[in-house]
Order: structure tokens, then C-alpha cells, then sequence
């Protein structure tokens, strides 16, 4: 799968810090809303995304983004 950046869509206040702060551009703003009404982040980056974590450092609802590195074997 590489690596990824998985995103709770429930959590997700749709600030878009994590889109603007990725050097990738591996996540977008989706044009679906979730439940609370906001237009949520998601991932977009297959085979772009280095795993930095900046998304996740940047990211002010805690739990809402978790970064995948995929191990080489």
C-alpha cells in the first residue's frame, strides 16, 4: 500500500492545514461533508506521500490524522 496518511473523516474539522502544509500534495478537501458538516480532508497521495508527518503536526484535532510508513523489507 505504501506509505499514507489515513484520516478519520469523523474527526475532521476541514481546516485544510493538512492540505496546505503537505509538500506533496497528497491531501485534498473533499467535496462530501461528514456528519458535522464540514467538508473533510482526504488522502490523495498514493505513491507521493514520503511519510513526513507534517499533516499530523499540523493537525489540530488529535487523532485525526495517523501516518502510515511502510517498512521495506
Amino acid at each position: 500500500m505504501g506509505n499514507r496518511a489515513e484520516i478519520d473523516s469523523s474527526q475532521c474539522k476541514g481546516c485544510g492545514y493538512c492540505k496546505v502544509s503537505c509538500p506533496r500534495s497528497c491531501i485534498e478537501l473533499s467535496k462530501k461533508i461528514n456528519a458535522q458538516g464540514y467538508n473533510y480532508a482526504e488522502f490523495v497521495g498514493e505513491g507521493r506521500c514520503v511519510a513526513c508527518g507534517i499533516c499530523f503536526y499540523v493537525c489540530p484535532e488529535p487523532g485525526a490524522i495517523t501516518v502510515i510508513k511502510e517498512q521495506k523489507k
